[in-house]
This record gives structure tokens, sequence and C-alpha cells, in this order.
């Protein structure tokens, strides 16, 4: 789903609307109507926040149909890209994926996190088995819609917070390499 949103969302949709536009993708119903709880919106930290769904409008990748004013219900969206719906198999595995996009399990993060240490850190989890990870440098950046300098900046972020040990950027092969601390539990 990451790598779909990478081509479906324009660079300008920033880590906020990346991390919304993922949940409603598997959230969305068959008709591709999307229900975000007011609980899970605030724990995202985006009740109230209009700006994410104004950019994934502007996109033209979404219209809501219910105000984006965070009422006791929630938002409800109508997904435009028909393309979401060839992501995910069955409506049980968009379920579980995102929850896991919630707590990107071995990357957890502490909570209050800022969306793009979030949206890194899920980046990262995707690409990671075995306590460490790599992907392709210009692959991440497209993942996280970010330039590489800030991608840079978020995975030191990531060691001051102990999630990672260490990570480098292997310019002969055009990838980053990173590892998870060693007390890392993968959990917040």
């Amino acid at each position: 789903m990451l790598t779909y949103l990478a081509a479906a969302l324009p660079r300008f949709c920033s880590p906020t609307a990346r991390l919304l536009a993922l949940q409603c993708a598997l959230r969305a119903d068959h008709h591709g109507r999307a229900r975000l709880p007011s609980g899970l919106l605030r724990g995202m930290r985006l009740g109230g926040n209009a700006v994410p769904w104004h950019e994934l409008t502007h996109a033209g990748w979404l219209h809501p149909t219910a105000s984006t004013k965070t009422n006791h219900t929630g938002v409800t969206a109508q997904l435009l890209d028909s393309a979401v719906f060839t992501q995910a198999p069955t409506r049980s595995d968009r379920a579980r994926a995102a929850h896991w996009a919630l707590h990107p399990v071995p990357l957890v993060i502490p909570r209050g996190m800022p969306p793009a240490v979030h949206l890194t850190a899920l980046t990262l989890a995707a690409h990671t088995a075995l306590r460490t990870g790599s992907a392709e440098t210009e692959q991440l950046t497209r993942l996280t819609g970010l330039p590489l300098v800030q991608v840079e900046d978020l995975l030191d972020r990531l060691m001051s917070i102990r999630v990672l040990d260490a990570w480098h950027n292997d310019a002969p092969t055009g990838g980053l390499n990173w590892r998870l601390s060693p007390g890392h539990t993968g959990s917040a």
C-alpha cells in the first residue's frame, strides 16, 4: 500500500496526509467509502486538523463526505482512485494492515512523535527482518515523500530515541541500511 500511495499521491502531500491516506485506503469498504472513527483520528493527532484532508482533496485522491471537523462519530470520505482496491486482496487483510500501520512492529515508536517520524518508522518496518533492514535510497524517499536529507535526519532521530542502533548510506549500492537497537522491544 505504501508503494501504491507513493505513486498515487503527489510529492506535495505531507507525511500527515500520507498517513491519513494510508488509513483511508486500508479502512475503505468495497464502494470506496472510508470511515475513520473520532478515537482513531485523536490517536493519530488529527482530531480537528483539516489540513491533511485538504491536501488529499486537492490531490484529487479523496472527497470528504462528512465534515472534516471531527465530531463524536468521526469522518467519512469517498476515495476517488479505484486502483486502491487492487492493493490488498481482502477486507480482513486491509484491517490487519491498518492496525499494523499504527503500530509497525518491530519499529514501534513512542506516542506523540511527529507524523514524519511515524511514516519513516512505518516505511523502515516494512523493509526490516531479523532486526536489520535495507532499501534503495530512491525507494525510501519515494515512499515517504521526503527528500533524502530529511529521511537521514529522521533516521538520526530514530537513533536518538533508541529505536535504531545504527544506519548508514551505502553510496556504492544506492541504499540505506539500518539495525534496530538491541534493547528495542518493538512496543511503545
